[in-house]
């Protein structure tokens, strides 16, 4: 049985399989038998090849990790977990997008928190110029997904676009700044997620109950694991989804 996984997360990143051959250290042919008989790399060569696909191993081998460590690995992904988000500390955030020299990625419905805080408009505008990749995905003001969540919150019919609305006169000094792209998104959100390289602040949505109330998981990412993953996989998905923000 071939592995699909593996063939997409190559194409996916633009590699060959002698590209791929060259950063793990083995033969192409090697490679392409991985690819298409199934086979199993060496622990050695799973991490390498994970690294440079940028997915986890147990993903691209679930066989390969058992159940028991992925567990185990999972709960190591877990920095911390907080029981509210609004409980998490305010120099955190200003230490992860410190310390981000690749990619800021942000799903949320409105996010307006995270223009108030500690000047993080201006933080992100720097680090663009930087030349870190920043993506930004919200909920389109109006879209049904939105006022079906701004009922559930028990805030009425248009608040929650209104302060979708509202919370984006803050990012306009960004909207022209090279690296810097923002979407509209119209999917049922589950989780907001804002990933800092390999770590990841992960705001559960709560039935009743507003984002600044419901828990929310530090992450980071390990080789072998797939929590972080997994939430990294939903936020490509959503973006894939989406469409340019014009405002």
């Amino acid at each position: 049985m071939a592995n699909e996984r593996l063939r997409d997360a190559l194409a996916t990143a633009g590699l060959t399989t002698t590209d791929a051959a060259e950063v793990v250290g083995v033969d192409a042919k090697t490679v392409e038998r991985w690819m298409t008989q199934d086979r199993t790399p060496y622990a050695r060569h799973r991490g390498k090849l994970a690294a440079l696909v940028e997915l986890s191993e147990s993903y691209l081998w679930p066989a390969a990790v058992p159940p028991a460590r992925q567990a185990k690995i999972a709960e190591s992904e877990i920095v911390a977990a907080y029981p509210h988000r609004r409980t998490i500390p305010g120099d955190l955030w200003d230490e992860l997008l410190d310390r981000t020299t690749d990619r800021i990625d942000v799903l949320v419905h409105a996010g307006q928190f995270l223009a108030e805080q500690h000047d993080v408009v201006t933080l992100l505008g720097e680090k663009a110029r930087a030349g870190v990749t920043v993506r930004i995905n919200f909920g389109r003001p109006g879209s049904d997904s939105v006022e079906l969540r701004s009922e559930e919150e028990g805030l009425g019919p248009d608040v929650l676009a209104a302060r979708i609305r509202y919370g984006l006169t803050a990012y306009r000094p960004l909207r022209k700044i090279p690296g810097i792209e923002f979407r509209f998104h119209e999917t049922t959100l589950y989780n907001s997620i804002f990933r800092f390289d390999e770590q990841m602040i992960v705001n559960m949505h709560v039935y009743g109950v507003a984002g600044a109330h419901a828990p929310a998981l530090h992450l980071r990412k390990l080789g072998p694991g797939d929590l972080f993953e997994t939430y990294a996989r939903s936020f490509v998905d959503v973006w894939n989804k989406s469409q340019p923000a014009e405002w």
